[in-house]
């Protein structure tokens, strides 16, 4: 299938609108990858007119798919290491009989904050600590609630984690892993756009803002960090992705180490 530069700008300001991403032409092959499947299943023959049809008469569970298929990316356990390290420092730092909380931001299928679910299972125990997952995608949330993931996303992934905290699939689930039922009762995940106020979610220790701003131009990320930095607690840390850097940007938090900012 092929689409129209006209459609092309039609997606991009509907999903501009919805995510606060900005599509450039260059993504033009991206998203007819990514839509041919839905225009399939509404019996269209053309993405044009999925766009005519459906996308410009406004659907909203229609444009919640899109928005879902267009925002989808592989991840896997114990992505940027580094990270884990210091979080794992500083859980050893922390106070005795506080709660210790941590928000993945743009937890996508939940593989990263399963991984800090792991570590802190590790270093605290199987109490005293919550982490919340939230991401724009409602398929992804769904995905990470169920726990199901292919083996190979845990490539970076201790034996002995795997070993305490996984359980390996056999028969139709062969190839697979599912996260401990005792690790899933201390994650939640629930649906929230960055760029809109955020749920009543509390606030944290530790957020993981990792992967996502490299999406958005210079005042949208702005935007964000200053919707996210009120639920730090002070003392508390922001981690970004490694090829992020909020160094330009007014955002009141101070850089400790690459992709590591703290609350003060």
């Amino acid at each position: 299938m092929q689409l129209s530069e006209r459609s092309f700008n039609v997606v991009a300001d509907v999903f501009h609108r919805v995510s606060g991403i900005r599509l450039v032409p260059a993504k033009r092959q991206l998203v007819i990858g990514r839509l041919q499947k839905l225009a399939t299943e509404k019996g269209l023959s053309s993405l044009d007119e999925y766009v005519d049809k459906v996308i410009k008469a406004g659907d909203e569970r229609e444009l919640v798919r899109v928005v879902d298929r267009l925002t989808t990316n592989e991840t896997y356990f114990f992505r940027e290491p580094a990270h884990f390290e210091f979080l794992a420092d500083m859980v050893a730092r922390r106070r005795p009989g506080q709660e210790f909380r941590v928000w993945s931001a743009a937890s996508s299928s939940g593989e990263e904050a399963y991984s800090i679910a792991m570590l802190l299972a590790d270093k605290i125990g199987l109490s005293g600590w919550k982490i919340v997952g939230t991401d724009l995608s409602t398929a992804m949330v769904d995905a990470a609630r169920k726990a199901l993931y292919p083996m190979e996303r845990a490539r970076n992934t201790s034996p002995q984690y795997l070993k305490r905290f996984c359980m390996r699939g056999s028969g139709p689930y062969e190839g697979q892993l599912l996260v401990s039922k005792e690790l899933r009762a201390n994650v939640s995940f629930e649906q929230a756009n960055l760029m809109q106020p955020l749920p009543d979610i509390g606030k944290f220790d530790v957020v993981f803002l990792r992967n996502v701003l490299i999406y958005f131009d210079a005042d949208a990320k702005l935007d964000i960090v200053r919707r996210v930095s009120p639920l730090i607690k002070p003392g508390g840390y922001l981690f970004t992705g490694h090829s992020e850097s909020l160094s330009n940007l007014p955002t009141g938090l101070t850089s400790v180490k690459p992709a590591v900012y703290a609350r003060t």
